[in-house]
């Protein structure tokens, strides 16, 4: 069985271990008013990613990994705390971050050459530059031959990489994504796991994965943050000591199995203390 991780090291092939952060989330806390009082759904985390680095948030439901996300990626106010990215505060959507949501969020009317193409034709990029462009990113995701399809015509996997080939023909320093591939099955989660750590190595994108899957974790990443149950803080940051290049393949692997079990073993401790907690609201509910 494979040594115990230290929470404190970098894998080597994940980005540099002296590199100044691209990334740096310091001390975020968020509060929601609610019809049950406060909910504090962020309680001040810190953590920040090296260039290159590939860091997944994992926790139970509720813990705050997607208000944790808004907040990265510019799309929610009113916290305490910083997020920068190369030591600029983020105050809104910022141009150095791309982000992948779970919906299915292709445009319908367009095919895929042109899903991909749009962020370019607003930025008001000349249309035979943008094909060319939307071209290469489309051939990178593996969706070749597929240009002048509608998403109508696609699975779910492809579309999923219809909109992250969208995202990155922005090229974004930074790529956030939240859960995008909780809607597939299992073997495709791990081909386009395969897929996302081919384009992660070709482009050297510093990644941010949300996910509740401990399989897809493992099989990505450098670190894993896991979050305790709601307010949702640090629980511990596991290094991967895994070798690069990583497919998956190396699902099976005694090592891997290792990792997933001990994340496996802090998520159970935070998940059985939500349905505890639960539990104790509805009963307090009856009661009333």
């Amino acid at each position: 069985m494979a040594a115990s991780p230290d929470p404190s090291a970098r894998p080597g092939d994940g980005g540099s271990a002296s590199a100044e952060p691209i990334l740096v989330v310091d001390d975020i806390y968020k509060q929601f008013e609610t019809q049950d009082g406060v909910l504090v759904a962020v309680d001040h985390v810190s953590f920040d990613v090296k260039p290159g680095e590939f860091l997944s948030v994992i926790g139970p439901s509720g813990c705050g990994k997607s208000t944790l996300f808004n907040i990265m990626g510019g799309l929610l106010d009113g916290y305490g705390g910083r997020v920068s990215v190369a030591g600029e505060t983020v105050r809104g959507p910022h141009a150095s971050i791309g982000m992948i949501f779970q919906e299915e969020s292709t445009f319908p009317w367009r095919s895929v050459i042109d899903n991909v193409a749009f962020p370019l034709e607003i930025a008001g990029m000349p249309k035979a530059e943008r094909l060319e462009k939307a071209r290469h990113f489309v051939d990178l995701v593996g969706l070749d031959g597929f240009e002048r399809r509608y998403p109508s015509e696609l699975s779910g996997g492809m579309r999923q990489r219809v909109s992250m080939a969208r995202t990155l023909a922005s090229e974004p320093k930074i790529l956030l994504m939240d859960e995008p591939f909780a809607a597939l099955d299992e073997q495709t989660r791990l081909l386009l796991g395969d897929k996302v750590l081919q384009i992660q190595q070709d482009l050297k994108q510093t990644t941010l994965l949300i996910t509740h899957n401990l399989t897809e974790a493992v099989q990505l990443s450098d670190r894993i943050l896991v979050m305790t149950y709601r307010p949702g803080k640090t629980k511990r940051i596991v290094a991967i000591d895994l070798p690069r290049p990583r497919t998956s393949e190396i699902v099976g692997s005694d090592a891997f199995g290792h990792y997933v079990a001990q994340i496996w073993n802090d998520l159970r401790e935070e998940a059985s203390r939500g349905m505890r907690d639960d539990e104790s609201r509805r009963g307090g509910a009856r009661r009333a």
